[in-house]
């Protein structure tokens, strides 16, 4: 078993929204570390063991702490790959830091100071998702209270901000000043990217999966450091996100796509 880290670029993480009973997360899993050979890429799987953030007190949010974390430690044995997965409370950090590889912080919560200081002193990799309110610079002040709880590997996730009322866009000039105010390594989350807050059936997140790709074109163009994409064998079944997890079996041809202009983009920068 591997663990993980920021870089080198690039890299992708990438699974489920939610974790969910069965085998679904080790074949998952599988497939992934297999398409991070084929492709050459670091591969680190993500699944949610809680959705804490619903839009109505009746959604779905998966399985919870403990059951989540045996799901993940299931995919993380299957596939060798390391594993990522949300935090929302202080108290998680420390039991999930014992199965995951790195943790997460929802954008919601970015700001939770005892959060994030128990993300720094878990040891492990965290993932700072960007608030949908928020200006890059002052993303630099939720990296300063993971490191002042210890940590020391960090990215920082742009996901988009709030535009009006349920839509979301995305300003790609943020993955520069996310670098230069952070001094971390910025992901690009293209699913979260795609939603369209409270547009959904019942006042759930609505969004349009056919912005990904030239969303995810635009953040390899503008030089980011990693691929955040949830992804599912059937997203219309998919008990979270369903308008905007990416289909597993699209899910190589994108990414070629997308590394593609990646490494073409770097390139362009040597000379």
């Amino acid at each position: 078993m591997s663990g993980w880290r920021f870089a080198p670029a690039p890299f992708l993480i990438a699974g489920p929204c939610v974790a969910e009973e069965g085998d679904l997360l080790p074949r998952m899993a599988e497939r992934l570390a297999q398409l991070g050979e084929r492709l050459q890429l670091r591969v680190c799987f993500k699944a949610s063991f809680d959705k804490a953030n619903r839009a109505r007190a009746d959604g779905p949010r998966g399985p919870g702490l403990e059951r989540g974390l045996a799901l993940l430690a299931q995919a993380r044995q299957a596939s060798g790959l390391p594993v990522l997965t949300d935090v929302h409370e202080p108290e998680q950090a420390a039991a999930a830091a014992e199965v995951a590889d790195a943790l997460q912080v929802p954008a919601f919560l970015c700001r939770q100071t005892d959060l994030l200081l128990a993300c720094g002193r878990s040891g492990k990799p965290v993932n700072l998702k960007k608030g949908q309110w928020m200006a890059p610079e002052q993303m630099g002040g939720a990296v300063d209270k993971v490191r002042a709880g210890g940590g020391s590997e960090i990215a920082v996730t742009e996901r988009g901000s709030f535009f009006g009322y349920g839509d979301l866009v995305v300003d790609f000039r943020n993955v520069a000043r996310l670098r230069e105010a952070t001094g971390v390594p910025v992901v690009f989350d293209a699913t979260h990217s795609a939603q369209q807050p409270g547009r959904g059936s019942e006042g759930s997140s609505g969004g349009d999966r056919a912005v990904i790709p030239p969303l995810l074109a635009a953040a390899a163009a503008a030089g980011v450091d990693g691929f955040f994409i949830e992804t599912h064998p059937d997203p219309a079944r998919a008990p979270s996100d369903a308008m905007t997890q990416w289909p597993l079996d699209r899910l190589e041809s994108l990414l070629r796509r997308t590394l593609r202009i990646w490494t073409a983009a770097r390139e362009s920068e040597k000379e």
